[in-house]
C-alpha cells in the first residue's frame, strides 16, 4: 500500500501545514504550477516526489519536471498533467492521451477547483486537488490524500489548509 499526498497550484507559496498533513504519506505528487524551485526542493527533501510543470512554471522547473507523467503505482496506472480538464470537458489532445494510455487515475491541476469525479466513459477517477497556494480566484486552499493498494484507489481525504491570504485573479 502507498499513501499519496497530492498538491497543485502552489504558485510560489507552500504552507508549512502540508508537511504535517503529508507526514504519513509515502510519496508526494504535485500537479503543476509549482512556482519557486525551492518549493519542489523542500517537498522532494521531505518525501519521494513526482511533479509535472504547469503554465506558470519557469525554465528551471520545466527542465526538472515533464509536462506529463505516466506511471504505475500499486497496480494503478496514473496519468498526471497540469492542464487536463475534467470528465465531459477534456480538450481533444487530452482525450487522445487518455484513450491511448487508459489510466485508472487521471490527475490534473490548473483550474484551482477541487474535483474528485468518476469518469464512467473512460473508467477512471479524475482528481484535481484544487489550489494549495494563495494566487487565484479560489477561496479555500486544498490538498488531497489517498491510498493505492492492489489496483484500488481508497481512503480519499480532502484537506482544507485555510482561506487564501493573498492575491486575487
Amino acid at each position: 500500500m502507498r499513501r499519496i499526498g497530492l498538491i497543485s497550484d502552489t504558485h510560489d507559496y507552500l504552507d508549512t501545514a502540508v508537511f504535517e498533513y503529508f507526514q504519513e504519506c509515502d510519496e508526494i505528487w504535485h500537479a503543476g504550477d509549482i512556482g519557486l524551485p525551492i518549493i519542489a526542493d523542500d517537498l522532494a527533501a521531505f518525501k519521494p516526489f513526482k511533479a509535472v510543470f504547469g503554465n506558470i512554471d519557469g525554465q528551471e522547473i520545466r527542465f526538472r519536471y515533464p509536462e506529463h507523467l505516466i506511471f504505475d503505482c500499486e497496480g494503478v496506472k496514473v496519468l498526471m498533467i497540469h492542464i487536463g480538464g475534467y470528465p465531459g470537458k477534456y480538450k481533444a489532445s487530452i482525450k487522445t492521451m487518455i484513450e491511448a494510455v487508459q489510466p485508472k487515475l487521471f490527475i490534473c491541476g490548473h483550474s484551482h477547483i477541487l474535483k474528485v469525479i468518476h469518469d464512467s466513459k473512460y473508467q477512471l477517477l479524475h482528481i484535481n486537488p484544487g489550489a494549495a497556494g494563495n494566487y487565484g480566484f479560489h477561496l479555500m486552499r486544498t490538498i488531497v490524500r489517498f491510498s493505492l493498494h492492489e489496483g484500488k484507489i481508497q481512503d480519499m481525504e480532502v484537506i482544507e489548509l485555510g482561506k487564501k491570504t493573498l492575491g486575487n485573479i
